[in-house]
Parts: C-alpha cells; structure tokens; sequence
C-alpha cells in the first residue's frame, strides 16, 4: 500500500537560532522581571478570578449580563492584585 520513498542522505548545517530578547551574555533587568512577574502574576490572578467569582455570582442567582459583569470585574481586580504583588515579590527577589 505505502512505499517507501528513497532519500538521499545530504549532510546539511543547522542554521543559528538567534537568541531571543536577550543575549547568552546578558540578563533581564530588574525591572523586566518585575514585569514577566506581573504578567504572570495578572494572568494567575485573572484565571482564579473567573473560578471564584463565577461560582459566587451563580451562587447569588446572577444570570445574563450582570453575570458577565461582576465576573468580569472579579477577574480584574483579582488579576491586578496577584499581579501587584508578584511583582513586589519579583522586586524583592532582584
């Protein structure tokens, strides 16, 4: 049914993968780690927020848009605090 397709073995050099945002010599500042943590720390917080405030909006019988709503505000203002003290937490670290 399938056939195998002969190849032949051609020795070939990998082309360099540059190096990201960064050089190998040189290493985020302090102030973007403190920004990686942030983000990081926004996103975990938002993800939580969307858990913890969609189960206690249903709880309270929301539905529609006033669900959306106060979901959408939980997750902001979960995401904005974690992600704050990440941040300091990233800081501290520096």
């Amino acid at each position: 049914m399938f056939q195998s397709i002969p190849h032949k073995t051609k020795k070939t050099t990998m082309p360099a993968v540059p190096g990201g945002v960064y050089n190998q010599n040189q290493q985020p500042s302090c102030f973007d780690r403190m920004k990686m943590g942030f983000t990081i720390g926004f996103c975990v917080g938002m993800a939580s927020g969307a858990l913890f405030g969609g189960f206690s909006a249903l709880r309270y019988g929301l539905r529609g848009r006033e669900l959306i709503n106060n979901v959408g505000k939980v997750m902001v203002q979960g995401g904005g605090t974690f992600g704050t003290f990440m941040a300091i937490g990233t800081g501290i670290r520096c």
